[in-house]
């Protein structure tokens, strides 16, 4: 597995990070010894990178990673916006996953410049935690273009977590290749860069050999977040940022695993993916979308469609 320095923070990184959503309750819900195992399979092949944040509720699965590998990096995240919710929420990390500091502390989610300046006083406290040895590096998450050139103009952010693939599923505010000129200017100022949703939360796995091609090939990422919810996926997703040959019997076991669609709690019931959906297996219950299983084909049409990427494909 290739190491990429992340950005200008000295930190070692392999270019394919854990995206640990997938295993925890929020999602798949494997227990504590269904985790460890997929987990000693990312490190087996190389994996020393993963990510997680304080809404996925995992760290005890994490926790298994450092125990059995102590130079593993953790990037953890929080919607913290004071000093005392974010120190809280850095204490509830390093409780949990037994360690002295967290590797990346990044605010989730940010939106711009003035979010960012709405968060300072947060960005204050873990410069101040940086300082003392409890984070290694801080910055942001977004899925914004707008929050990537806002990150630029603070000196204070060391990392930035965008959300990029080939379709541009899940952008809120512009394209695939304006999200691209982003994340090139943030590099080009030293920026830690590790992208996010490389195959649009499962919704573009039709599609998955040119996503996997699209960023791949993006210099500007020193490593990508893609969410793994088996050995076999973790197998096959190592080939392919290795650029190897996937094996027929991988590619199958891969293609052939049972999958779901996803609503996430947040869904607004808009209404939009219904529209989108021709095969009747979504319905409006309670205000929000449901979908009939039994329905789906997992096209991941309705996932295109969602202004808040609440749809996936898991």
């Amino acid at each position: 597995m290739i190491l990429n320095t992340l950005g200008n923070t000295g930190i070692k990184v392999s270019r394919m990070c854990f995206g640990s959503l997938t295993i925890g309750p929020l999602q798949k819900n494997k227990t504590l010894l269904e985790s460890r195992e997929i987990i000693a399979a990312a490190l087996d092949c190389g994996v020393n990178f993963f990510d997680t944040a304080d809404l996925y509720n995992n760290y005890d699965h994490l926790r298994a990673a450092i125990q059995m590998q102590q130079d593993v990096v953790i990037a953890t995240k929080s919607y913290d916006y004071t000093a005392a919710g974010v120190l809280s929420s850095l204490h509830r990390a390093l409780s949990e996953l037994g360690r002295d500091y967290v590797d990346l502390y990044l605010l989730h989610e940010q939106e711009s410049k003035k979010t960012i300046e709405g968060h300072w006083e947060a960005i204050e406290a873990l410069i101040a935690a940086k300082k003392a040895g409890k984070v290694r590096a801080i910055g942001i998450s977004t899925h914004r273009i707008e929050g990537v050139y806002g990150a630029n103009l603070f000196s204070e952010l060391d990392v930035i977590h965008p959300l990029i693939n080939l379709t541009g599923i899940g952008i809120e505010d512009g394209t695939t290749e304006e999200m691209a000129a982003a994340i090139h200017q943030a590099k080009r100022s030293g920026k830690g860069v590790y992208g996010m949703k490389p195959l649009g939360g499962g919704n573009l796995l039709s599609q998955k050999q040119a996503s996997f091609e699209y960023v791949l090939n993006l210099a500007d990422l020193d490593a990508i977040a893609i969410g793994v919810q088996s050995i076999n996926e973790v197998r096959y997703n190592v080939k392919k940022f290795n650029g190897e040959t996937i094996p027929d019997a991988l590619e199958v076991a891969v293609s052939s695993a049972p999958k779901r669609l996803h609503i996430s709690d947040w869904c607004t019931g808009c209404g939009e993916c219904l529209k989108r959906c021709n095969h009747k297996a979504l319905t409006l219950v309670n205000g929000k979308a449901t979908v009939l299983q039994e329905n789906c084909v997992l096209c991941g049409y309705c996932g295109s469609v969602c202004k808040d990427f609440c749809i996936k494909v898991i």
